[in-house]
């Protein structure tokens, strides 16, 4: 059986301090594919990802990288930034721009603005690879109270999707909804515009069945599973560190939801990866 974890932050330090043990945990469950996302500690350090990828090439699990500009590090997105970021756009373990977005959860983000034009600017270097983006979105309902009062009735749901529809879908390039944190609606939304759902360990909470809803309804060619790791471990692992070896957690219980066996989940979402990023190897 073979998994691939969409999204891990492999050259943050919680996991780099046990890279090796990562990856060999990893390897020992059937992970044999991870996209370790280039957004570093800002984008002054997003090719640490890239980097990682080439140091461990023939090995397995396969590391591959993403770069892009986070939303929260948006007001940093200056020339120099968006140059270093054509830079590995143009690298063939480079698969995805990303994760990019918008962002209005909490009050120190940069101001709306600011991160729409850095998410529009990564869009348009997007096109020019023609490369998939990995969409960060946080929806503004669960805010924090102060951000709230900052943003005002601003909605970065609904203004990430107008941006979308205008400025990506009309390309057919697709990308990928990562840690898919919406509602029903929302999935089908973003289904809609040619996009995947991946699928993180906050499936695993029963505090968002609408989570769960989409994970079970949206076609079987058009998901991922993922880890996000370190963050959000699945249940019963929730609170610890996230690796990506927990990608069959997540795997299993999405199969459940959906009534099929592991197997076919994890072979169904391997080659949805395979074509969505790795289409000149098929």
């Amino acid at each position: 059986m073979y998994l691939v974890d969409s999204h891990a932050h492999l050259d943050f330090d919680a996991l780099t301090q046990d890279l090796d043990g990562v990856l060999e945990r990893a390897r020992a469950v059937g992970v044999q594919t991870i996209l370790s996302i280039g957004i570093g500690d800002g984008p002054a350090t997003m090719h640490r990802a890239r980097d990682l990828a080439a140091n461990h090439q023939g090995t397995t699990p396969r590391i591959y990288a993403s770069a892009g500009i986070h939303p929260q590090e948006a007001h940093q997105a200056d020339e120099g930034a968006l140059d270093l970021l054509r830079d590995l756009a143009s690298d063939p373990l480079v698969l995805a721009i990303g994760e990019i977005g918008l962002d209005y959860y909490h009050f120190e983000n940069p101001d709306i603005a600011v991160q729409q034009a850095a998410f529009l600017a990564q869009l348009d270097i997007a096109r020019d690879v023609r490369k998939p983006i990995l969409i960060h979105l946080r929806t503004s309902e669960l805010a924090t109270s102060q951000a709230k009062a900052r943003f005002g009735s601003a909605d970065a749901t609904e203004d990430l999707f107008a941006s979308i529809e205008r400025h990506w879908a009309p390309y057919g390039i697709g990308g990928v909804m990562h840690c898919f944190s919406g509602t029903a609606d929302h999935a089908r939304r973003a289904l809609d515009l040619g996009f995947h759902l991946s699928f993180a360990g906050n499936v695993t909470y029963s505090r968002f069945p609408g989570i769960r809803e989409a994970a079970a309804f949206a076609p079987l060619d058009r998901i991922l599973v993922e880890t996000d790791s370190p963050f959000l471990a699945p249940q019963p692992l929730r609170g610890q560190r996230n690796e990506p070896a927990h990608t069959r957690i997540t795997a299993e219980f999405v199969a459940g939801l959906r009534g099929i066996p592991l197997a076919e989940l994890a072979e169904a979402t391997t080659a949805n990866f395979q074509a969505l990023f790795l289409r000149s190897e098929l």
